[in-house]
């Protein structure tokens, strides 16, 4: 509530007497592992807090939906993004979303909770301090959660679906790429 107190945005009040619509969208890239005994080390990659930063980087919110045509003056990538479900939404440079103010705040108290777990000594410490750390990743991670709730309080499907095709993209561009260098790598050895 400071936030929108502090930037002027008001939140809308969602008449919800006719019930929610239960449209879905398609959800995250899920890739399924080889399974077996490995008696060498396994590289595993994940993304850092994925859909917390793609809405922080692509500048999604409420505020920064576009739902009208877009200005004539307006240009593609400089004004305004177009996701891949082809919504769009106006850059950081026309107006920032308290979405992604919210999110970088979170993040960043997440990111200062864990520095301080490392530096931390004692033992109930290390526990509030871990305690604290997994709150704000639940909290940060749930901004997007809210978005797609279509019986939630604020439900927005237009960010949640461009989160998660924007996340499909990035998981989909690194599975290519790190194939793409096993098999290479493989091929030589054989």
């Amino acid at each position: 509530m400071f936030l929108t107190k502090t930037t002027g945005y008001f939140i809308p009040v969602i008449d919800k007497s006719g019930g929610g619509d239960d449209a879905g969208y398609k959800g995250a890239t899920v890739l399924d592992p080889i399974e077996g005994f490995y008696n060498q080390p396994i590289a595993t990659l994940d993304f850092a807090s994925l859909y917390p930063s793609i809405m922080i980087a692509h500048n999604l919110c409420y505020s920064t939906l576009i739902q009208k045509p877009i200005p004539a003056d307006f240009k593609i990538d400089e004004d305004y993004i177009v996701s891949p479900t082809n919504n769009m939404f106006v850059t950081k440079k026309q107006c920032k979303g308290l979405l992604p103010m919210i999110l970088e705040d979170l993040l960043g108290a997440r990111k200062k909770a864990k520095k301080d777990l490392k530096e931390a000594t004692d033992p109930l410490k290390k526990m509030v301090l871990n305690g604290r750390q997994l709150a704000l990743k639940i909290s940060a991670n749930s901004v997007y959660g809210f978005t797609g709730a279509t019986n939630g309080k604020l439900p927005c499907v237009e960010i949640s679906q461009s989160v998660t095709s924007f996340g499909r993209q990035m998981i989909d561009t690194t599975k290519d790429a790190v194939e793409g260098k096993i098999g290479n790598f493989l091929s030589r050895l054989l």
